[in-house]
Order: C-alpha cells, then sequence, then structure tokens
C-alpha cells in the first residue's frame, strides 16, 4: 500500500520519532510505513490519519 505519511510528517517538521510517539508507535514502525515495508493496522492508519486531520484514503493509497 502507497502512502503519503512522509510527505504529510515533513509538511510538519516533524521526525520520524516525533510522529511516533504521537501514535504511540517505535520509530522503526513509522519508517517501515514510509517505505511500503509494513501495511499499519487498520487502528494505527485511523490515528495516523486522524492526526494530520485528514481521511484515512488521502493519507493510504491503493497500489492499484
Amino acid at each position: 500500500m502507497k502512502n503519503r505519511l512522509k510527505d504529510l510528517r515533513t509538511e510538519r517538521n516533524w521526525t520520524q520519532a516525533d510522529l511516533a510517539q504521537r501514535v504511540n508507535v517505535s520509530r522503526q514502525t513509522i519508517n517501515a510505513i514510509e517505505k511500503g515495508k509494513f501495511d499499519p493496522s487498520l487502528p494505527l492508519a485511523f490515528r495516523l490519519a486522524r492526526l494530520v486531520n485528514l481521511k484515512i484514503e488521502e493519507v493510504f493509497l491503493d497500489d492499484e
């Protein structure tokens, strides 16, 4: 699954550690999501989307 997480994070001048702390995961988890190596759980995806005030489908994009 593709995502806009890195762009949204850098627009806010947050480090991966900042974002991780805000959603209660490790920095490594954020790194893996940004690189497309890990798809977040649905609850985590919703937390991330809510944090940046966007709909989940505006943050996470279908590969098709």
